[in-house]
């Protein structure tokens, strides 16, 4: 007697489950985030990371323009005027623009700086600030922005940030909206800028920067 197979019996496949892997990278970056929250146990702590974090934003602001910045200094050379025709330029701006501030800063590539040639509110210099040497490149963004926005030869305005004795100054005369523009106009020729303050937006910002470029090409030789 022959016996009958039983029929193979069709068992589901057993789903395994699934296991992410983890970067050994990532996870020494999670790790390192994770100590740096644990020893940030002060204000003191708190602060020094906080100024940590905004000269690094500096250096890498820098150095992503950087060919907008070589460009600038192996360029042909141009010089500001003296500063009594600065100064009688700038009279002029403040005059047909109403404006409250005007301030005129050589610069230096090489050492990222910029030396004040001119401080100048609708009321008269301001001489005890004048020669003052501060950087060009600071822990500011919306300055670093400004500053690479002049490198390609246009006129930055935008709400005004304080974040020097100069800017101090022209938050003293009310200022709260800042125009600045490279000395020439031109793209990579730049050996100084204008900064001109208002207490309120200009209603024609487009006739503003045209005049700020004309009083710039007035102030190089």
């Amino acid at each position: 007697m022959v016996t009958a197979k039983k029929p193979a019996v069709k068992r589901a496949p057993v789903k395994r489950a699934l296991v992410k892997r983890v970067s050994v990278k990532n996870q020494d970056f999670t790790d390192k985030v994770v100590d740096l929250i644990k020893w940030v146990d002060s204000p003191f702590k708190l602060v020094s990371v906080v100024l940590i974090a905004f000269v690094a934003f500096a250096g890498y602001f820098a150095w992503d323009s950087r060919q907008v910045i070589l460009g600038a200094i192996s360029s042909k050379k141009t010089e500001l005027k003296e500063p009594l025709l600065v100064e009688a330029i700038s009279k002029s701006l403040i005059y047909d623009l109403n404006a409250d501030v005007v301030i005129v800063n050589s610069v230096n590539l090489q050492s990222n700086s910029r030396t004040t040639i001119l401080a100048m509110s609708n009321q008269g210099r301001e001489k005890s600030l004048e020669g003052a040497i501060n950087a060009l490149f600071t822990s500011s963004p919306e300055r670093n922005r400004a500053v690479i926005t002049m490198f390609q030869g246009e006129v930055a305005c935008d709400p005004f940030v304080p974040s020097s004795k100069l800017g101090e100054y022209a938050v003293k005369h009310g200022v709260t909206y800042m125009c600045r523009g490279s000395v020439p106009p031109e793209q990579g020729r730049f050996v100084g800028y204008i900064a001109v303050g208002f207490k309120m937006p200009p209603k024609d910002i487009s006739q503003t920067k045209t005049r700020i470029n004309l009083a710039s090409t007035e102030m190089s030789k």
